[in-house]
């Protein structure tokens, strides 16, 4: 019933956006002079930027395309090549790669958080290291559109994703191992995976594995998440939150936690952050600022779009991740296969954390430097971003100005 409710509310809001937006063109078409003239019509830019913000702010949006075709370099302009290299049903493998680019270039796995956005929620990331990199990146797939025929989908199965893909990276060229870098959720199978190739002595192992804002333990620090996920029993998850995929989907019958909830939670929690974000675009709007209108619709196109993920990693990751605490207990398992993180002495650590991040407690990540008493302390780096927020090391100013520089060092060091 939640997710058929949801459909019913998405196609009453489907309608009021389009007449929104077909009233906001015609209070600003400047073939209607009647919109601009004194009196209550001179209300006529005013409404239209009222009526716009509403139509951007309730549009049901699809999955965003990368949209990365070139990147400056030396304040030139270098063609990117986009390329989907492997195909799975829950996710590919994106790779992107400037024209410019030398052949001994370093590669880069970007693994996206599966968390209710797409991967294109990290575009700002990808542009910034591709620059250096040949970077590929995860590109998972909205769980409602996989087939129920194409199986489960869980943190066993996200994990042995990771590794066929630096694998699949490790065997093009002679350019050996990859390095890895993980964004907030991801971290721990990131770490998991790194631990069973060390253990393994796998070739394909990641010269370096950066963490960034990820939950390694939610003990530390613990935030307003990490409260609701002690606070309530994983029974509570599975009747509360846990949906089935109408069946007008190619998905139809499978169990998920629907983005639209992960959404809701994100804006509750800085909801007035987000209202003052719309009212400033009303304001650039009706003063004429399309530039700086135009950022803010920018950021929410992206944040606004969601996905759905499987309900068995779902409720898999909030048990063993945030009640449990597996992996700084020693106890997280892949496959019935206990993960020894003190198997990890090749792959160099690098955590980075925000100063300011209300999803990733300050030491949550640093916390893996301390589980890997193997791993020489040379190996080992922690960075913490003074002034940045979650979004903040992996986007905007900082992120590419004094965080990426941290990560290309890094890799260069222990490549």
């Amino acid at each position: 019933m939640l997710y058929h409710a949801y459909e019913l509310q998405r196609s009453w809001l489907n309608s009021a956006s389009a007449w929104a937006s077909i009233g906001a063109e015609m209070l600003s078409n400047p073939a209607l002079p009647m919109n601009y003239m004194g009196g209550y019509m001179g209300l006529g830019p005013v409404a239209a930027s009222a009526l716009e913000v509403f139509a951007h702010a309730t549009i049901t949006r699809g999955k965003p395309a990368w949209d990365i075709e070139f990147v400056e370099i030396a304040g030139e302009p270098d063609p990117v090549e986009e390329a989907t290299v492997v195909n799975k049903p829950f996710g590919d493998l994106k790779r992107f790669r400037r024209a410019g680019l030398p052949d001994d270039a370093p590669r880069l796995l970007i693994v996206a958080p599966m968390s209710g956005h797409y991967a294109t929620l990290l575009r700002g990331t990808v542009e910034r290291m591709i620059e250096s990199c040949e970077v590929y990146v995860t590109d998972w797939v909205d769980a409602r559109t996989v087939p129920l025929s194409d199986g489960e989908f869980d943190l066993d199965d996200y994990i042995d994703y990771l590794v066929e893909f630096l694998r699949f990276i490790a065997d093009q060229g002679d350019g050996g191992a990859a390095h890895m870098m993980a964004v907030c959720q991801p971290s721990v199978p990131a770490f998991a995976a790194t631990a069973l190739m060390n253990g393994r002595g796998d070739p394909a192992a990641p010269k370096t594995l950066t963490m960034m804002g990820g939950p390694i333990d939610t003990r530390e620090s613990p935030t307003g998440v990490n409260d609701l996920a002690m606070d309530r029993p994983i029974e509570w998850f599975r009747q509360s939150v846990i949906a089935t995929v109408p069946m007008q989907y190619r998905g139809g019958g499978r169990r998920v936690y629907p983005g639209f909830l992960q959404l809701a939670g994100f804006m509750s929690m800085n909801l007035g952050n987000h209202l003052m974000s719309h009212y400033e675009m009303f304001k650039h709007l009706s003063e004429g600022d399309e530039e700086s209108a135009q950022a803010t619709k920018d950021f929410y196109r992206e944040y606004l779009s969601v996905c759905d993920m499987t309900a068995e990693f779902y409720l898999q990751t909030v048990e063993e991740v945030f009640q449990k605490h597996s992996i700084p207990n020693g106890t997280f398992t892949h496959r019935g296969e206990t993960v020894d993180l003190g198997a990890i002495d090749t792959t160099a650590l690098l955590a980075i954390e925000g100063e300011r991040d209300d999803i990733s407690g300050i030491g949550q990540t640093k916390a893996a430097l301390k589980l890997t008493p193997n791993l020489p302390d040379t190996k080992k780096r922690y960075y913490m971003a003074e002034g940045a927020g979650h979004y903040g090391i992996f986007n905007g100013s900082k992120w590419r100005e004094k965080i990426a520089p941290v990560v290309e060092e890094f890799m260069a060091k222990h490549g």
